[in-house]
């Protein structure tokens, strides 16, 4: 017997009047998993996940506004804003009750987006994205308080990009250089939003309590797979996540911050097990 095989198919849905570009992928009878997305990359940074994933799950994964294939309209971003229409999104295309995956900027999104609705989400997946002070690396510190637009945008060079994809993996030589490229590609079109998502940082900290307390109210079944080399996002942020969800599955990575580089073929089977659980 041949197994079915779904495709990933490119979509655009409008917001507002915003065109949002997104991945789908997989059976709509099957477990939700919503893919957000963290900087400086967009929805291709998850493009070897779907393809392992996309015959289990009915996947989407969205461009933040500014980021990747969706519009870039002339206003001031905040993660609040890219929150808004995250929400809006998901309301328009009706994907609701899925196992959510945040990853850097992605979790100041998701967790917006989670506090808002948090019927919506049967399970969480962490990858590398704070909800705690603990864990933030000088490096995390320098540009939360920044307010600098033009150190901000310093932060945009290719050799940061490349930076952020190969300090604490454990082969360098094992990380495909498209990555990096294609995310500065990204940025060098469009540098503004990612300038102003870099001065707002500062909000996500302030907003920690709050998610914190949807945590410990809502108790969502969640998986912490962390590459505990991200010079970011240290080893105790993922640590911090049992103080509030004791029974969540943690897995610290040899790897850095973008874990699914070098450690997808470990994360997509913890997703396989912990999905149809939560």
């Amino acid at each position: 017997m041949t197994t079915k095989t779904h495709v990933t198919r490119y979509r655009k849905q409008d917001v507002d009047g915003i065109t949002v570009f997104y991945r789908e992928a997989g059976d709509p009878a099957k477990p939700k998993l919503l893919l957000l997305h963290g900087f400086p990359s967009a929805s291709h940074q998850y493009a070897r996940l779907i393809e392992e994933l996309k015959d289990d799950f009915h996947i989407v994964a969205p461009d933040h506004p500014g980021s990747g294939h969706s519009d870039a309209p002339d206003r001031p971003y905040t993660f609040d804003f890219l929150a808004d229409t995250v929400e809006k999104f998901l309301r328009a295309i009706g994907f609701t009750g899925f196992t959510m995956y945040v990853f850097d900027f992605g979790a100041p999104v998701g967790f917006r987006v989670a506090t808002r609705n948090p019927e919506w989400v049967k399970g969480l997946i962490v990858q590398n994205g704070n909800a705690y002070e603990d864990g933030l690396s000088d490096l995390a510190w320098g540009f939360i308080r920044n307010r600098d637009p033009r150190a901000a945008r310093d932060l945009l060079a290719l050799e940061y990009t490349k930076f952020g994809y190969l300090e604490g993996t454990r082969d360098p030589e094992t990380i495909s250089p498209d990555t990096w490229t294609l995310d500065q590609h990204h940025l060098d079109l469009r540098p503004q939003p990612q300038v102003d998502l870099f001065l707002d940082y500062h909000s996500n900290v302030a907003q920690y309590p709050r998610w914190q307390a949807y945590l410990r109210e809502h108790r969502p079944p969640t998986l912490i797979t962390w590459g505990k080399g991200d010079p970011f996002f240290l080893e105790p942020g993922a640590k911090a996540y049992l103080r509030d969800l004791p029974d969540a599955q943690l897995h610290l990575l040899d790897t850095g911050h973008f874990a699914l580089e070098e450690d997808l073929a470990v994360i997509a089977p913890l997703i396989r097990e912990f999905v149809p659980k939560a």
